[in-house]
């Protein structure tokens, strides 16, 4: 996956907002105000960081050598992934979707499903 394929994706999420809090470097993607995917701009390689389920994330960061634990984010929580044109696109759409999802059923019951 390429940024603009990422970005592309982060966007049809519904309700997804582009933003840049941290600087022009750093594309963040929020829903309900809350942070499910981040990159950066100004990398020579693309890298995105995706939050995660702590148990699934620790399996992931075990079977893939591309996933490590979330750069400048809560280690527990997150995943930077490092995708190679071997790496299929539907497995970093997978965990868009899921990072995604978790951030929507964090939200406020009356709130979430404007966005599910």
């Amino acid at each position: 996956m390429h940024l603009e394929s990422f970005r592309e994706y982060c966007l049809s999420k519904n309700g997804a907002a582009e933003e840049t809090p941290f600087g022009p470097e750093t594309l963040v993607f929020k829903v309900g105000g809350k942070i499910f995917a981040l990159t950066s701009l100004d990398e020579p390689v693309f890298r995105c960081s995706l939050k995660c389920d702590p148990e699934r994330a620790v399996e992931l960061r075990e079977q893939y050598d591309w996933i490590i634990p979330g750069y400048h984010l809560n280690k527990k929580h997150w995943n930077t992934l490092a995708p190679t044109p071997v790496v299929p696109d539907a497995l970093v759409r997978e965990l868009i979707d899921h990072s995604y999802e978790l951030i929507v059923r964090s939200l406020p019951r009356k709130v979430q499903g404007e966005y599910l």
